[in-house]
Order: structure tokens, then C-alpha cells, then sequence
């Protein structure tokens, strides 16, 4: 008997935002804080302050108001302004691939964000991506509104 590989369609959201590639790739990260939306889209619900990339330690995760952090991402690429890739993993036990990239387009910037590797969570594979279909919406959604 042999085992059939599940095969997931990757999550794309794009939006366009009115800045260049370097203040759009900036406000994403360095200013995620001001935009993501907490506390819905946090792990530590009401008590999260705030998200941060660090690149230096390879790590993006949120800050709850007594100073306890959870990891959301392993940054496994970093190449500003153009793109970073995640090893997302809100939940420990389901590890999948973020990858957000910024291109200019005219007076502003297309940022493309495909949420992939799903077929890593076996049996829940569709499930979790359907969690995440109008999630990313919305968190595009307030990035582009914050942009």
C-alpha cells in the first residue's frame, strides 16, 4: 500500500500600497506593531502589546504587556526590501512557509504574500489553510489601510 501525497493549493493575497518598495518592506515589518491586527490575530489575545521581526536572532513573535513573548516565525530569509520568508508556526505542531515580497509597481509597491506548505500537516492540511484564506485578507487588509 503506498501513501498519497496531499497536495494544497498555497494562500496568495496581494495588495498595492502608495509607498516605495523600502517604506512598504519598513512599515511591514518594523512597523507591524502599528497595524496587525491584536487582538484577534495574536496568540495572547488582550494582553498582546506588540509584534516584532528580529532578524538578527532569526525570530518574529508578539509581545504580551507583562513582557512573555510567543514565537510566531523562524525568519529563514531576509533580503530587504524585496522579500523575507517565514517558517510559520503559531502552533508548534504546524509548521508551513510565509514568503512576502515587495515590488515596485508605478508611484507605489505590490506586496505579494503566498502562504505555503500545507501538505506538511497531513490530515489538517486543508483545515488549517482555510483558517488562514480570510485571515491574510484581513491582515493585507489593515496593512494596506495602515499604508
Amino acid at each position: 500500500m503506498t501513501m498519497q501525497a496531499v497536495s494544497v493549493e498555497p494562500v496568495r493575497r496581494t495588495v498595492t500600497v502608495g509607498r516605495s518598495v523600502e517604506e512598504a518592506f519598513a512599515l511591514f515589518t518594523e512597523g507591524i506593531s502599528t497595524w496587525w491586527p491584536f487582538p484577534s490575530h495574536s496568540i495572547g489575545g488582550a494582553d498582546t502589546v506588540a509584534a516584532v521581526f528580529k532578524p538578527e536572532s532569526g525570530r518574529l513573535y508578539e509581545v504580551l504587556a507583562d513582557g512573555t513573548e510567543h514565537d510566531w516565525a523562524d525568519i529563514v530569509e531576509w533580503s530587504p526590501p524585496e522579500r523575507f520568508v517565514l517558517a510559520w508556526h503559531p502552533n508548534p505542531e504546524r509548521r508551513t512557509e510565509v514568503e512576502v515580497r515587495f515590488i515596485a509597481a508605478g508611484e507605489g509597491t505590490r506586496v505579494e504574500l503566498e502562504h505555503r506548505g500545507w501538505e506538511r500537516l497531513g490530515a489538517v492540511a486543508h483545515e488549517a489553510r482555510a483558517s488562514y484564506v480570510s485571515g491574510w485578507t484581513l491582515i493585507l487588509g489593515k496593512y494596506g489601510a495602515a499604508a
